[in-house]
């Protein structure tokens, strides 16, 4: 597999040094990671971590829930 290269300039903006990610070397989403490793910057997209991915990781809870409903009137008893 060959690796495709492309020349770019570099510019400024405002204090920051900048560059134009070229169509074939666009990222996915909104955000990355970029790092320095010697005289290279690798630059890395984010992977959105989703809400069941986080739930995966969770242990269970040994403790019981309280009863939300008691005390409340049932739903046939409330005027609306």
């Amino acid at each position: 597999m060959s690796a495709v290269q492309r020349h770019i300039r570099l510019f400024k903006n405002g204090r920051n040094q900048a560059l134009r990610i070229p169509r074939e070397f666009e990222l996915p989403g909104d955000e990355a990671v970029i790092r320095k490793e010697g005289d290279r910057l690798i630059i890395e997209p984010t992977k959105k971590k989703s809400l069941l991915k986080l739930l995966e990781t969770w242990e269970p809870l040994d403790e019981e829930f309280p009863n939300v409903d008691e005390g409340l009137l049932p739903l046939d008893d409330v005027d609306l």
